[in-house]
C-alpha cells in the first residue's frame, strides 16, 4: 500500500487530524496491535493493519449488499454485482452479455469492467470483483470456477504464409518473428510450453503487455502474435491475414472464475447462471471460431 498521511486521510473523510489519530490510537490499544508504521516520510499499515483493512472492507462489501440480499429472499433477486471479462471476449461478448443479465434479472446493478485475465483474478483477489470471465493456462487453488470452453490458439499476422492454408504447423511458426505477451501471462506460459514439448524455441522478437498493443504490433508488421481469436472481421476488417490453427493444437481454458474464500450472494449466484448460459450459447452458435464446450 502506497505511503500515506494523516492529514490527507483526515481531509477525505472530514475528520480533524488530532482526532484521527485518536481514533486509530484506541483502535490499536483495543485490538493489543499496531496497526501503523509511522516516520518522518508519512504512515504505512502494519501486517496488522493489513488484514484489518481487507477484514473491513468485506465487511462493508457485505453490508452494502444486506438490502438487496433480503429483498431477494421475497421477490425478485435485487443487488449490485461487479464481473469482469478478459479483453479477448469483451469485444465481441460484453455488450450482449450485459443485456442478457439485464433481460433475465432486471433489479441487478451490474458493474463490468474488461482487462486482461491475471489483472481480473488480482481484483478478485482483491475483492474488488465478484467474478470474471477469463483464460487460464492452470487452475489456481485460490478461485472457485466453472471451465466452459477450451480455445485453440492462432497464428495471426498481417501477411499470410506462403504454403499454408487452415494450419501451420508449430516447426513453421518457431521461424517467424512473434510478438508475444512476456511471462508470467497465462498465454505466454502455455506457448512456451508448447515449444518446450516441441524441443523448439520461439523467435519472439518483441514483448506486449497488453493485447492491443500486441496487435498493433502485428498490425505495423513488426512479427506475427500466437492469439484467442480466430477471427478478427468485427473488429479490425482487413487489418489480417486470415489466422491460421497451430498444430499441434494449443489450448486455454475459458473459465467464470470467482474467490474460494468469500461466497458469491444471491445476486451473484444469478449472475454467474445467466452469463455461463450466455457463452454456452455463443459457442454452440459457432461465434467463436477455434472454441470447444467442455462436457
Amino acid at each position: 500500500m502506497r505511503l500515506a498521511v494523516f492529514s490527507r486521510a483526515a481531509a477525505v473523510i472530514h475528520v480533524a487530524q488530532p482526532a484521527l489519530s485518536q481514533q486509530v490510537g484506541e483502535l490499536e490499544e483495543q485490538l493489543g496491535v499496531s496497526l501503523l508504521l509511522r516516520s518522518a516520510r508519512g504512515v504505512r499499515p502494519t501486517a496488522a493493519g493489513t488484514v484489518l483493512y481487507h477484514e473491513a472492507s468485506d465487511i462493508i462489501r457485505q453490508l452494502d449488499q444486506l438490502p438487496g440480499i433480503v429483498r431477494s429472499s421475497t421477490g425478485e433477486v435485487e443487488g449490485i454485482v461487479n464481473f469482469g471479462m478478459t479483453t479477448a471476449l469483451a469485444g465481441a461478448f460484453a455488450g450482449p452479455a450485459v443485456a442478457a443479465c439485464r433481460e433475465a434479472l432486471p433489479k441487478i446493478t451490474l458493474k463490468f469492467s474488461d482487462a486482461d485475465s491475471e489483472v481480473l483474478q488480482a481484483r478478485i483477489e482483491a475483492q474488488k470483483l465478484d467474478m470474471a470471465l477469463v483464460f487460464e493456462d492452470h487452475f489456481a487453488p485460490n478461485f472457485s470456477r466453472h471451465p466452459i470452453f477450451r480455445q485453440r490458439l492462432y497464428l495471426v499476422g498481417r501477411e499470410s504464409i506462403k504454403g499454408c492454408q487452415d494450419t501451420v504447423s508449430l516447426e513453421q511458426v518457431a521461424k517467424l518473428p512473434l510478438v508475444l505477451p512476456p511471462v508470467p501471462k497465462h498465454r505466454r506460459t502455455v506457448i512456451d510450453r508448447a515449444f518446450a514439448a516441441a524441443g523448439l524455441s520461439p523467435n519472439v522478437v518483441a514483448e506486449a503487455d497488453a493485447g492491443l498493443s500486441e496487435l498493433s504490433a502485428v498490425r505495423s508488421g513488426v512479427g506475427n502474435s500466437i492469439y484467442h481469436a480466430g477471427t478478427f472481421k468485427n473488429v479490425y476488417p482487413g487489418a489480417f491475414a486470415e489466422p491460421l490453427l497451430i498444430e499441434p493444437p494449443i489450448f486455454l481454458t475459458c473459465s467464470l472464475v470467482y474467490s474460494s474464500d468469500f461466497p458469491l450472494t444471491y445476486a451473484g449466484e444469478a449472475v454467474k447462471k445467466v452469463l455461463i448460459q450466455f457463452v454456452e450459447d455463443q459457442i454452440r452458435q459457432n461465434s467463436r471460431p477455434g472454441a470447444e464446450l467442455i462436457a
